[in-house]
């Protein structure tokens, strides 16, 4: 008989392609996933697994092994769902990722109403970037978790996952709202911030900023690979100068002359600061609500999801938009 738990060791192999990732993942020591895999290769009855210099690589045995396991784990998690919600009231942890904007704009609101209906509920919360929530959810590290695309970093399909989309918001081009000094920062013309007005040519507003200084989220991020390939597609590559993941800092950076910035609606949310002139651009942020595959009917899951659609703002685009 097959260990399931030795299958999610080789299900997180063929994600993460070395054992040493694996163990650093699950909070493993590297030997003791590497017997684990001897183990289910003797289960199985055959070699699931080939070394090419540092990284491991799957036997076809092994790949057809690991697509069973994804099914293994969905039947799981469809069980686990099921004997949740013949428990009478929802009780225990519920880890939660989310990036900072819905962290801030979001999720508290869901948390209260989370807690008047289901008081036995305890909602624990990570900040976590969207590029890193497949692996903790597969890992178990978290059980829900928000995560998002841009139209220029399409989210790729995780194995093992399934996702609800939440809301869509609009994207904005942040820029001094002041023409300063020499050789900083020119201001663009100005623009209504409101999410059903007109939006200008992306490409011409992301051109008059070809030769600025460009404030960035962190390399590997979403939203650096978002603001990078928007600024290729209108034909040059952007000069970064800071790199920032917090928008409330990005734009006290723009305001401060520091440079531009593309900015998600809700990282422009709250008071107006008149150092900062907005220009929205023909392009969105797409949010969604992530979980591991089988897990949508779980309570607890599905009452944290109804709770975070109850709490989007108004003013942003629903699921049943057009996409």
């Amino acid at each position: 008989m097959l260990d399931v738990r030795r299958l999610r060791l080789l299900r997180e192999l063929a994600r993460r392609g070395t054992i040493a990732a694996v163990a650093e993942a699950l909070a493993f020591s590297p030997s003791a996933v590497s017997q684990q895999l001897s183990v289910l290769e003797r289960e199985a009855g055959l070699p699931l697994l080939e070394r090419t210099g540092r990284r491991v690589r799957l036997t076809p045995a092994g790949q057809n092994l690991v697509r069973h396991a994804d099914a293994v784990l969905e039947r799981l998690e469809e069980a686990a769902a099921e004997l949740a919600e013949a428990r009478s009231g929802l009780a225990g942890a519920l880890r939660i990722g989310a990036f900072p904007t819905a962290t801030r704009a979001i999720v508290p609101a869901a948390l209260v109403a989370l807690a008047r209906r289901h008081p036995g509920l305890e909602p624990m919360v990570s900040e976590t970037d969207p590029a890193a929530v497949a692996h903790a959810l597969r890992a178990g590290d978290l059980d829900v978790a928000l995560v998002h695309e841009y139209d220029f970093v399409p989210a790729p399909r995780e194995q093992g996952l399934a996702t609800q989309p939440l809301y869509r918001e609009p994207m904005y081009l942040a820029a001094p709202a002041q023409a300063p000094s020499a050789g900083a920062v020119r201001a663009p013309a100005p623009a209504s911030t409101s999410a059903s007005g007109p939006a200008p040519d992306q490409g011409a507003v992301l051109r008059a900023h070809a030769d600025d200084p460009w404030i960035t989220a962190t390399h590997g991020t979403l939203c650096h690979a978002m603001a990078v390939r928007a600024c290729q597609a209108a034909g040059f590559t952007p000069r970064i100068r800071h790199r920032v993941d917090e928008f409330p800092a990005v734009l006290a950076l723009v305001a401060a002359g520091q440079g531009v910035a593309v900015v998600p609606q809700l990282g422009v949310m709250g008071p107006a600061d008149p150092a900062v002139a907005l220009t929205r651009l023909p392009m969105e942020r797409r949010t969604k609500v992530a979980f591991r595959s089988g897990a949508a009917a779980h309570p607890a899951v599905a009452a944290f999801a109804a709770a975070l659609r109850a709490a989007v703002p108004p003013e942003l685009a629903t699921p049943d938009s057009p996409e």
